[in-house]
C-alpha cells in the first residue's frame, strides 16, 4: 500500500484556518440564534472562546515562523498566500473578541444589578455636583438642550462606580482589542472614562455603550468649550504629546529646537497606525524619532561634531588649541569620556510577514530629556534564524569586519546638565512587500542618565536597561503591551513577566591612561567607533598642523588647499570607504619598525600618502554606486568594487597606476575636492 504524501505546510495551515473558521462562524450563530443564555451556557460560550482564540495564536505562531524553503514544490504567490492567511486569522480573532466582550457585558448586567443600584445611591450627591456643573457650562456656550440629552444618555446607562473618576478624553491614535475584555476604538472618537486603573489601563465607554480596557498612553483629556469640529481639525496636525500622569495631566506643547523632526515622526504615524492594525508590528512601535533627525541635515551628524568650534568673539578656535611644548594639538578632557559596550538586545518583538526587514540596528546619542546634545551613531546588529528575538554586536571590530558592526563605541561630552544621559533608539529599517514601501521603525527607547542626583557619575559596570514603547517624547507605553500588562498574580509570575520585556544590556567601561589620552585629542562632544579612533586623531592633528601651526596669518580665512581636511568627514557617513582606510592604515602600519611608530611625525606623512591612495580615489570614483543605507544589493556592490580597487593597489604598491589607467572611470573634477573653508564648514558656537 503507498504511503499517503505528506500535506505542504502551508496548504496544511489554510486548512486548519478554514476548520477555524467554520468553528467560529459555528459558536456567532449559536449565540445569535439562543439569545439571551443561562449562566452556565454563558460560562461555556466564554470557555469555548478562549480556547478557539489559544487555537488560532497557535495556528498563527506557525504561520510566522513558516518559511518558503520549508515547501517541498514550488508556490505561486508565496507571500501573498501568507498575508491573506494572517489576516484570516486576525480576523477571527477579532470576531472572537467581541462575542466574549458582549458575553462578559451580559455576566456584568445580570449579577451586578444589586450592585449598581446601591452605588447608584451611593453617588447621587456626586451626580448632582456634576449635573449642575455642566448646567452652569451649557449655559457659557448655549447648548444646554444637546447636555442635557447626553446627561440622560448617562443615567439610562444605569453604571456608576464609588471609585470611578468620570470624564471625557479624545482618542489620539486607533487601537485595535488585543484580548479578551479590551476595548477597541478610531482616531477622534469620544470616549468616557469609568475607572482609572494604576497599571495604565483605563476602563472606558464609548458612545454605543461598549465597555472596555484601553491604554492611557492613546487619550488627551477632551475640552467641550473648543467643540468636536476643532478637536477632529486638531487630531491631526495640532496635537502635541507630552508627560502624562496617572490623572491625565494636561498635554503641554513642546518647544525644542528639533521637535520639527518629532512632528515629522507622527505626521508619518498613518502608515504605521496601518501596520498596527495589520497585525505586522506591536502596538509601541514608532517612526525613528532619531531617524528623522539625521534625515534634517548633518547638525546631528558625526561629519558636523568633527569640526572646530570658534569662540563667541568668533577669532578664535574654542575646542582646537596648539601646545608649543609637545608640537601638537593640546589635549582637553570633559565631563564624560567613557567607552560604552552594546552586549546584545534580548526579547525585541517579531515584525509579521507583510514586511521585510533589512536592518536592525541601535542608534544612540546624548540626550537629556529635551534636547539631543550630539551627533547620532549607529550600530548595526546581527541576529540568528533560530534566535530571531536576540540581536548581538561585535565588541572589538578588527581585520575585515566593518566598523558599523562596532559594538565598541567612545562617548565625550562637556555638557554641564545634570540630566545628561544616554538615548538609545532600537530601530529596523522595512520595506512592505505588498507596496514596496520603506521606512524607518523604533522598536523601543530607553534613556541612560549617566549622573545621580548629587551629581556623581554612575558606576561603570554592566546594566540590563529594559525598553520604553513609543517616542522618547511619549511617558508609559509598552513596546508589546500584549506581554507584560495585568501581571498582578504571584512575585513568581511578575519576575517571569519582566523576563519577557524587551531589553538592552550595556556595559560602561572606565579609560586607562592610553586610552583617556588618546580619546583627550577628539572634540569635546562626539560618539562613535572606537576602531575608528586612530585615524580621527589623525585627522584633529593634521587639522591643528594646517589651522593653527602652519597658517601664514591667524587672521586670514582664505580657502586652504588641502584634500584631507577637505573629505575625511565625508568617510563618517560612508563607513566602507572608512573601513578600506582603516585595513589599507593597518596594513601599512604593521610594515612600519618599532622605531617609526614612535616618531609622531613621520606617522602622519605615512598616513597622508595612504590617505592620497586609498580614500581620496574611492570618494570620486564613478564605479562606486551612491551609498544608500540598508540596500543589501548595493552595499554589495560598493564592496566589490573597494576590494577590488584595495587589491589593485597592493599589486601594484599605490594607487598611482590605476588612477591612470584608462579603465578607470572618474567624476568630473570640482575644486571642493582639494579647498578646506574652516569657516564654512566650523561648528555653530553652542553658546
Amino acid at each position: 500500500m503507498l504511503a499517503r504524501r505528506q500535506r505542504d505546510p502551508l496548504q496544511s495551515l489554510q486548512r486548519r484556518s478554514q476548520e477555524l473558521k467554520q468553528q467560529v462562524d459555528g459558536l456567532i450563530f449559536e449565540s445569535r440564534l439562543k439569545g439571551a443564555l443561562e449562566a452556565s451556557k454563558r460560562r461555556n460560550m466564554y470557555q469555548r472562546c478562549v480556547q478557539l482564540k489559544q487555537a488560532i495564536d497557535e495556528n498563527k505562531n506557525a504561520l510566522q515562523k513558516l518559511k518558503k524553503a520549508d515547501e517541498p514544490a514550488p508556490v505561486g504567490n508565496y507571500y501573498q498566500k501568507k498575508e491573506e492567511e494572517h489576516n484570516l486569522l486576525d480576523k477571527l480573532t477579532h470576531q472572537l473578541q467581541e462575542l466574549a466582550v458582549s458575553i462578559s457585558r451580559e455576566n456584568v448586567t445580570e449579577t451586578g444589578a444589586l450592585t449598581e443600584r446601591k452605588e447608584e445611591e451611593n453617588s447621587a450627591e456626586e451626580d448632582e455636583e456634576e449635573e449642575d456643573n455642566d448646567d452652569e457650562e451649557s449655559e457659557e456656550s448655549g447648548s444646554e438642550d444637546e447636555e442635557t440629552e447626553e446627561e440622560d444618555e448617562e443615567n439610562q446607562g444605569g453604571e456608576s462606580h464609588p471609585e470611578a473618576t468620570s470624564g471625557e478624553y479624545i482618542a489620539l491614535g486607533d487601537f485595535t482589542a488585543q484580548q479578551v475584555g479590551d476595548l477597541t476604538f478610531k482616531k477622534g472618537e469620544i470616549l468616557c472614562i469609568i475607572k482609572k486603573n494604576s497599571d495604565g489601563w483605563w476602563m472606558a465607554k464609548n458612545a454605543s455603550g461598549n465597555k472596555g480596557l484601553i491604554p492611557k498612553t492613546y487619550l488627551e483629556p477632551y475640552n467641550k468649550e473648543e467643540g468636536q469640529e476643532s478637536s477632529e481639525e486638531g487630531s491631526e496636525e495640532d496635537t502635541e504629546v507630552g508627560d502624562e500622569t496617572a490623572e491625565g495631566a494636561e498635554v503641554k506643547q513642546r518647544t525644542d529646537s528639533h521637535w520639527s523632526a518629532v512632528r515629522k515622526a507622527i505626521s508619518e504615524i498613518n502608515t504605521v497606525d496601518v501596520l498596527t492594525t495589520m497585525g505586522a508590528i506591536p502596538a509601541g512601535f514608532r517612526p525613528s524619532t532619531l531617524f528623522q533627525l539625521l534625515e534634517e541635515g548633518n547638525q546631528f551628524r558625526a561629519s558636523y561634531f568633527l569640526q572646530p568650534e570658534l569662540t563667541p568673539s568668533q577669532l578664535a578656535f574654542r575646542d582646537l588649541m596648539w601646545d608649543a611644548k609637545t608640537g601638537s594639538i593640546r589635549s582637553r578632557p570633559s565631563r564624560v569620556s567613557l567607552i560604552l559596550t552594546l552586549w546584545s538586545c534580548k526579547v525585541i518583538p517579531l515584525p509579521g510577514v507583510s514586511i521585510q526587514v533589512l536592518s536592525r540596528h541601535v542608534r544612540l546619542c546624548l540626550f537629556d530629556g529635551n534636547e539631543v546634545l550630539s551627533n547620532i551613531h549607529t550600530v548595526r546588529a546581527t541576529w540568528q534564524p533560530k534566535k530571531p528575538k536576540t540581536w548581538t554586536f561585535s565588541p572589538q571590530v578588527t581585520g575585515i569586519l566593518p566598523c558599523l558592526l562596532d559594538g565598541d563605541c567612545f562617548i565625550r561630552s562637556n555638557s554641564s546638565s545634570p540630566d545628561l544621559g544616554i538615548l538609545f533608539e532600537l530601530g529596523i529599517s522595512y520595506i512592505r512587500n505588498s507596496t514596496g514601501e520603506r521606512g524607518e521603525l523604533s522598536c523601543g527607547w530607553v534613556f541612560l542618565k549617566l549622573f545621580d542626583a548629587s551629581g556623581i557619575p554612575i558606576p561603570a559596570k554592566t546594566y540590563k536597561l529594559f525598553l520604553n514603547g513609543g517616542t522618547p517624547y511619549e511617558k508609559g507605553v509598552e513596546v508589546d503591551p500584549s506581554v507584560s500588562r495585568r501581571a498582578h498574580g504571584s512575585v513568581f509570575h511578575q519576575l517571569m513577566t519582566m523576563r519577557s520585556q524587551p531589553q538592552l544590556l550595556v556595559k560602561l567601561r572606565s579609560l586607562n591612561r592610553r586610552s583617556r589620552s588618546t580619546l583627550s585629542l577628539l572634540p569635546e562632544t562626539l560618539i562613535g567607533s572606537m576602531c575608528c579612533v586612530h585615524l580621527l586623531v589623525f585627522y584633529r592633528q593634521i587639522l591643528g598642523d594646517v589651522l593653527l601651526k602652519d597658517r601664514m596669518s591667524l587672521n586670514s580665512a582664505d580657502l586652504i588647499s588641502n584634500p584631507v581636511l577637505a573629505t575625511f568627514p565625508k568617510l563618517l557617513e560612508e563607513s566602507d570607504i572608512m573601513d578600506a582606510l582603516r585595513s589599507s592604515w593597518a596594513e601599512k602600519e604593521s610594515t612600519l619598525k618599532r622605531s617609526e611608530k614612535g616618531d609622531r611625525e613621520l606617522l602622519k606623512a605615512v598616513f597622508l600618502l595612504v590617505y592620497h591612495d586609498c580614500a581620496l580615489p574611492l570618494l570620486h570614483s564613478a564605479l562606486l554606486p551612491p551609498s544608500r543605507w540598508a540596500e543589501e544589493e548595493t552595499e554589495a556592490a560598493r564592496w566589490k568594487v573597494i576590494a577590488d580597487f584595495l587589491k589593485q593597489n597592493q599589486e601594484n604598491e599605490g594607487a598611482l597606476q590605476v588612477l591612470l589607467s584608462p579603465e578607470g572611470v572618474h567624476e568630473p573634477f570640482d575644486i571642493s575636492e582639494q579647498t578646506y573653508d574652516f569657516l564654512g564648514e566650523r561648528r555653530k558656537n553652542a553658546a
